[in-house]
């Protein structure tokens, strides 16, 4: 079973002070003392909200002791590998804005508009 103690209130403090330092808007749920319950939510400078999640002790590779942060945004979907509180903010920071659906699309090629005759 997975235990949980790697995430600090320490961790917690600089999770807040990366976000806040790129000028991300968040806020968490108050769970530091059970860091299984724990989550983040931010806003980012496209409108999107984004969870971040602390990782499982089994997910904590030995060699990246700093990365035990997970982001999911679901619109559109993405998930991010285990990361650093840093990489967590910029990730989010430099996301690209959404693909518009209804924005205009690449002329498709004349051979492939008209049928040959």
């Amino acid at each position: 079973m997975a235990t949980f103690g790697h995430i600090t209130r320490a961790r917690c403090a600089q999770l807040g002070r990366f976000l806040t330092a790129a000028g991300l808007s968040w806020e968490d749920n108050g769970s530091q003392d059970s860091p299984e319950a724990l989550t983040y939510t931010v806003t980012d400078p496209h409108g999107r909200r984004w969870t971040i999640s602390p990782a499982t002790s089994n997910q904590i590779v030995p060699s990246r002791p700093a990365s035990l942060w997970q982001t999911t945004c679901r619109d559109p979907y993405d998930r991010s590998p285990v990361m650093s509180a840093r990489a967590v903010a910029t990730r989010i920071l430099t996301s690209p804005p959404e693909q518009d659906s209804a924005a205009p699309t690449a002329p498709r090629s004349l051979s492939a508009a008209s049928p040959k005759e």
